[in-house]
């Protein structure tokens, strides 16, 4: 396994190892004081450092990959999958937690199938929808709205104040996050619809 490959399977492993520090522990009923006391406190700065290696690994293992001519066929399963479980695996944390809607998330995962079917039809076709540039934008606003959601706890504990008269939930910190949200849901959709209207010569018939 080359190094680009190896890199995209330590992004998968490191989806797993985000969540646990996302996630207070609650198993049939059984909480750890301890380790959940130190979730609520730390757990979204560690989360946070480790989603930046993760999101560092998706910018390096393609860069590797076609400076040194090192894709293959395994480099282009695992490097989707990797980017696809890192994103939506933590938007599913968010709504665990009640800071994303489940639409925003229904609306990524639409997306990720719509593109992947379009792949897959054109690969029975002997062709490869590359990756397009509005893609790598949509994937790159995904990353820094969720990096800032991340630490969006450890910003309200430095700013802590809403505006005057208003509970802390309606500070501007949390308005940055949902601004940085909402351009992420725009450009999901427009990288989705973009791909489709390229792509509609492989849905005729």
């Amino acid at each position: 396994m080359n190094l680009p490959n190896k890199l995209s399977l330590l992004r998968i492993i490191l989806v797993p190892l985000t969540l646990l520090f996302m996630l207070p522990v609650n198993i049939f009923g059984w909480q750890p004081e301890g380790w959940n006391n130190f979730i609520n406190s730390y757990g979204m700065l560690v989360a946070g450092g480790i989603f930046i290696i993760a999101s560092l690994t998706d910018a390096l293992d393609g860069h590797i990959a076609r400076k040194y001519n090192l894709i293959t066929d395994l480099g282009k399963f695992l490097d989707p999958l990797a980017d696809k479980l890192l994103v939506i695996s933590i938007m599913l944390a968010f709504i665990n937690l009640g800071r994303l809607s489940a639409w925003i998330v229904m609306i990524v995962i639409l997306r990720e199938f719509a593109v992947s079917g379009l792949r897959m039809i054109a690969a029975s076709k002997g062709e490869v929808v590359a990756a397009k540039m509005v893609g790598k934008i949509k994937t790159v606003t995904q990353m820094i709205a969720l990096i800032y959601l991340l630490f969006e706890p450890l910003l309200l504990k430095i700013f802590g104040l809403g505006f005057e008269g208003y509970p802390l939930e309606v500070s501007a910190v949390t308005i940055i996050g949902d601004v940085l949200i909402g351009i992420c849901v725009i450009m999901t959709i427009v990288s989705g619809v973009d791909y489709l209207i390229k792509g509609k010569q492989y849905l005729k018939g």
